[in-house]
């Protein structure tokens, strides 16, 4: 009879099988980058994201900020030649907290942090937080489209790796608070 397997074996299984070479899948990408940005903001930031969560990052005053991400290489590429990028920023018509829904059309999180990984050759993976750039944008600069090219992201932040991610990030929150009139 064979044992059965505890949690934490299948865990292990299951994170060597996922993050035991190079990644590059949209499956865990959006989960990598968010760790990623879980390690430049926290513990000033709380990454809260959960399934179907309205934002994947707050802080204690209840500022949101959302993670979007998007790649050259892609699991499937036949060529080292990348693909074009863009980013999800669409209104939705509601957002959850917690289990309620909440009607009401916009964007839940009032900071965009875009994620891109423009590496497009064979050394791409996406575990590696020195491969990212991050473009730190104000929510109401996104434009009113449901995608977002890379272009239009350089046009709106500059472009800032994992290092500068917590600064960029904090000068977004100064740049709010001052607009709303509270310190930061």
């Amino acid at each position: 009879m064979i044992d059965l397997p505890t949690v934490a074996e299948i865990q292990r299984k299951v994170a060597e099988m996922a993050f035991g070479r190079p990644l590059v899948t949209n499956v865990l990408r959006g989960h990598v980058v968010e760790a990623i940005v879980a390690a430049a903001l926290e513990p000033e930031w709380e990454w809260c994201a959960e399934d179907y969560s309205s934002w994947d990052f707050q802080r204690a005053d209840g500022l949101r900020l959302e993670v979007k991400q998007s790649a050259a290489r892609q699991s499937w590429a036949t060529s080292d030649k990348p693909s074009a990028c863009s980013f999800d920023i669409a209104e939705r018509k509601g957002r959850w907290e917690g289990a309620v829904w909440i009607e009401g059309a916009g964007r839940a999180a009032q900071i965009y942090v875009l994620a891109h990984h423009p590496v497009a050759d064979s050394s791409a993976d996406h575990r590696d937080a020195a491969q990212w750039r991050f473009y730190v944008i104000p929510t109401d600069r996104l434009p009113a489209t449901r995608r977002l090219s890379l272009s239009g992201a350089k046009a709106l932040a500059e472009g800032v790796g994992f290092s500068s991610l917590a600064d960029a990030v904090s000068r977004v929150t100064a740049q709010l608070s001052r607009a709303a009139g509270s310190p930061t």
